[in-house]
């Protein structure tokens, strides 16, 4: 029987650090900013869907959320800036990570690998859910830069700012709304955030 290793290497997101060159007082892995990025990217979508008619399934761009970083365990986490520094080197990891998610799904049986394409592409989902994918992730990383600033790592003052003006220019009133009411919360205190729970 052929053996599929698809899943094994995806299990393998929890090996890969992020932010690799910046210090961190906790290192974030790739697999939790994809759990982290696929709530967030449900919840845009719903408030989006709900609040804003927008054309957005949340099932849908979670999904995709799930697998958006599915690519960096044949490539590795690449920086930002160094992702974005130059028009070729931009065009030129786009291409690597079109390679390494069609990789990836050559690891699946056959006639799997239809259904799962656009979930791991992202190629099913229109230009809402695009953005609305594209701001999760850059959420998630606010979050985690907030979250280092609150720990006195001031390394990551500049990329907080960096992922608030990258928020803005998406112009997502889902985002907006997420900004103004949802993530201020992430300043507080447990005893803060739970006093509303119970």
């Amino acid at each position: 029987m052929e053996r599929y290793p698809f899943s094994a290497l995806l299990a393998r997101q929890k090996y890969i650090a992020r932010w690799g060159l910046m210090r961190c007082q906790r290192t974030e892995t790739v697999a939790e900013h994809t759990a982290d990025t696929a709530q967030l990217a449900y919840l845009l979508a719903v408030v989006a869907a709900e609040r804003y008619g927008a054309d957005a399934n949340p099932e849908k761009v979670a999904v995709a959320a799930l697998f958006h970083d599915a690519g960096e365990i044949l490539t590795g986490d690449l920086p930002t800036p160094v992702k974005y520094k130059t028009e070729p080197l931009k065009n030129a990891y786009k291409a690597l990570e079109k390679t390494a998610e069609e990789s990836l799904l050559a690891l699946l049986p056959k006639d799997v690998r239809g259904r799962m394409a656009p979930a791991v592409t992202a190629a099913g989902l229109n230009a809402r859910e695009r953005d609305i994918l594209k701001a999760a992730d850059k959420l998630s990383a606010l979050i985690k830069c907030m979250e280092e600033a609150q720990g006195g790592n001031r390394e990551f003052i500049k990329a907080e700012q960096s992922q608030r003006q990258a928020l803005q220019k998406l112009n997502l009133p889902e985002v907006r709304d997420f900004c103004e009411t949802m993530l201020p919360c992430f300043e507080e205190t447990l005893d803060q955030l739970a006093q509303g729970a119970f």
